[in-house]
């Protein structure tokens, strides 16, 4: 499965929140309590006073955003479009058809015979994960199954197999046994004797 987004902060969520921190340095530069910004902005106080902080000791230029975090990655944007439209079409079109799976090693095969750059397992993962891919579980069912043949069996041989089945009878929900009516203790014991309490 494939998310627009890719996963994590996009730009515009980074640009936003980049905003809050700038916002709420400002307003604390000027004498306004770092609580109330807090507040205001609905962030924790120890972020408001870790910005103050910041802008005090680095200016507001610390407070920018630094961009998506993480190692650059090795593939060209141009690349990393070409690979996702690569995984789109499926295992199938590059040799895999054994099953309709992407897996990390397949990934990083792909990546090494495309575009002779190598990636580890862990890290083709990564890179499907900052694509939008999402890893699933496919349905085992056998490529060359026949639907039409499984619906004939299930009705002819099957309903065969299957007979009519153990006839139901009256039992008790309980593994135990089921207590005995006064009657039969009556009998059991004989007609004077009391019975026992258990």
């Amino acid at each position: 499965m494939r998310y627009a987004t890719g996963g994590g902060l996009d730009g515009k969520a980074r640009a936003r929140r980049e905003a809050v921190r700038l916002a709420a340095a400002a307003e604390m530069v000027a004498g306004a309590d770092p609580r109330q910004i807090a507040r205001k902005l609905h962030v924790t106080r120890k972020s408001a006073y870790a910005w103050r902080k910041q802008a005090a000791e680095a200016g507001m230029e610390a407070l920018k955003s630094k961009g998506a975090s993480g190692a650059k990655c090795r593939l060209s944007p141009k690349s990393q479009a070409k690979l996702a439209a690569m995984l789109e079409q499926g295992p199938a079109a590059h040799g895999w058809d054994e099953d309709q799976m992407w897996t990390g090693r397949r990934v990083a095969t792909l990546i090494g015979r495309k575009f002779h750059v190598a990636y580890s397992v862990s890290g083709a993962t990564r890179l499907m994960r900052r694509l939008g891919f999402t890893p699933q579980v496919p349905a085992r069912r056998a490529a060359q199954r026949d639907e039409a043949a499984i619906e004939a069996w299930k009705e002819a041989t099957w309903a065969e197999i299957k007979g009519s089945g153990r006839r139901s009878t009256a039992s008790f929900a309980s593994k135990t046994r089921p207590a005995a009516s006064n009657d039969r203790r009556k009998d059991a014991l004989g007609e004077g004797a009391a019975a026992p309490r258990w």
